[in-house]
């Protein structure tokens, strides 16, 4: 059944009408006493991702009589539970023909390889030519699964993986996996200063109370880990290996900012460019001329939704990036 499509300004908003939308009035099994009530919920309503549960939850469309209501809080077996789904809404732009650098392709999923300066979704500014516009022109029926299909963000100047769900049934157990921190993401990044080893940063995020376009470390943020190893060290920049834990928007230029190692080109965390000291001509201009971050996602491995293999995906950085490490590396060579 196709989505029923309406205008919203330049975009078109499709309500998804294969999940039913009838109210749904289910008792806890005892089973699953001891489990948070979003874990229960998500084992209940398997059709739906434990995320959208949880918004539902906490705007009012599940209830709880006799019982918690937090997601937080547990559950003791035996609770009626009354759920009324809300109709699915994706928001999306109008398909564009896009040279889309696949890594992966089969019947429920994709994987891109994102380059560098691609808008990932459409937005304030960017109403056309971004990977949702070239994805819906790849596959037209992503227009009916929310953010046509995409699970998870990479920021514009950031190169790499990403994974988008090509049914709405593959789509909401990719977001699980993602939820449940079953999907393992790997970047390369460069990074100002020299690092002595790897570490973690546990530090929660939040949008800056000024810049609304900003995210920064603050306690009343959202709980936020990133992992990092060291790869090389230069004369004034350390190359790493990073893993998310968790996902928070910019959180490993964030993280490393916070660490007062902000990663090279990075025009909104970085501050004034410092050129190192002794350094060759050819590593000043190529620092000059590097404009965005120096981050990559370089792997993706997570459970295929439908035979549930393990998949593992892997991709180089690109040519910019690459090139940046080769002038630190020759500069730290000839000192």
């Amino acid at each position: 059944m196709s989505a029923r499509p309406f205008k919203v300004g330049e975009y078109t908003v499709n309500l998804d009408p294969s999940m039913s939308t009838e109210k749904q009035i289910l008792t806890v099994p005892e089973e699953l006493a001891g489990l948070r009530l979003d874990q229960a919920l998500a084992r209940m309503f398997p059709d739906y991702s434990r995320s959208r549960l949880k918004e539902w939850l906490l705007a009012g469309f599940i209830t709880v009589s006799g019982g918690p209501q937090r997601p937080r809080d547990a559950v003791s077996g035996g609770e009626t539970v009354t759920f009324q789904p809300q109709p699915e809404v994706s928001v999306t732009a109008a398909p564009e023909p896009m040279a889309l650098d696949i890594v992966h392709e089969d019947d429920e999923l994709i994987v891109v390889n994102k380059p560098a300066g691609l808008v990932v979704h459409p937005g304030a500014g960017n109403p056309a030519g971004t990977l949702m516009n070239g994805l819906l022109h790849h596959v037209p029926a992503l227009n009916e699964i929310p953010r046509a299909g995409i699970v998870h963000r990479l920021d514009k100047d950031t190169s790499g993986l990403l994974l988008v769900g090509k049914t709405l049934t593959a789509h909401t157990a990719l977001v699980r996996q993602l939820a449940d921190r079953d999907i393992s993401r790997n970047y390369l990044a460069v990074c100002n200063g020299v690092l002595t080893g790897g570490g973690t940063v546990r530090e929660p995020i939040a949008r800056h109370p000024v810049d609304r376009k900003r995210m920064s470390v603050l306690q009343k943020g959202k709980p936020a880990v990133t992992h990092y190893t060291l790869k090389e060290r230069f004369a004034a920049h350390s190359y790493v290996g990073v893993r998310l834990e968790t996902g928070r928007t910019h959180q490993i230029r964030v993280h490393f900012a916070h660490r007062r190692h902000a990663l090279v080109g990075d025009q909104m965390y970085g501050g004034r460019l410092a050129l190192p000291k002794g350094a060759s001509e050819e590593l000043i201009q190529t620092l000059r001329h590097f404009k965005r971050q120096a981050l990559h996602a370089t792997r993706l491995a997570f459970k295929h939704p439908a035979s549930g293999a393990l998949l593992e995906l892997e991709v180089a950085p690109p040519g910019d990036f690459q090139k940046l490490i080769e002038v630190m590396r020759n500069d730290a060579s000839a000192r």
